[in-house]
């Protein structure tokens, strides 16, 4: 009795770590296929971001309230995750206007490491689609004077099989620790 009880003590001390570690990042939807275009004029899929996590968010280069500050972030992530495999990925909620040439100046001016950090295009149609519907996250035209697009502030992870693992406020200095910590562990798993 005592070295069966044993056993099953050892089975359930074994197992509540991973447990433990999959609580912590629940899956909260898959992101959907999409066909977008990146800063280089490269067509990317959701599909060629498969294999390693990456971590999100949606701007416009003509911003000038919280993009500067998301992109800012996003660029202290670049560094925080320079050993790790994790990828970064902008979404420019203003396609019409942020052409792959104008988001290659952004993300050089943001010291954008290619393929590391895409910024991605295509038309404003399927990218508000993607943000509503498959990251779940808002976009209007009732924004200000300086941010005519209100968009989300979120920074979203994504495992490296699509789901999306976390939201993180970009204006919180703790959640930005909290996203290149998770980060690190989904790249390690």
């Amino acid at each position: 009795m005592k070295a069966r009880l044993a056993l099953v003590l050892a089975v359930c001390a074994m197992a509540a770590p991973a447990y433990a570690k999959e609580a912590d990042l629940p899956q909260l939807g898959q992101v959907p296929d999409f066909a977008l275009t990146d800063q280089g004029g490269n067509a990317v899929t959701r599909a060629d971001l498969d294999g390693a996590p990456w971590v999100a968010d949606f701007i416009f280069t003509r911003c000038a309230g919280q993009c500067p500050m998301m992109s800012q972030r996003m660029g202290a992530l670049q560094e925080a995750l320079k050993n790790a495999d994790v990828r970064l990925v902008t979404f420019t909620v203003d396609p019409e206007h942020d052409t792959p040439n104008i988001l290659a100046s952004y993300a050089m001016h943001y010291g954008a490491v290619p393929g590391r950090w895409r910024f991605l295009t295509g038309s404003r149609e399927a990218i508000w689609r993607l943000a509503r519907d498959g990251f779940r996250v808002g976009v209007e035209d009732n924004g200000t004077v300086e941010e005519p697009i209100a968009h989300s502030i979120r920074l979203i992870l994504v495992d490296r099989r699509g789901f999306i693992r976390g939201y993180y406020d970009a204006t919180d200095d703790a959640a930005l620790k909290r996203v290149a910590r998770d980060a690190r562990r989904l790249a390690s798993e």
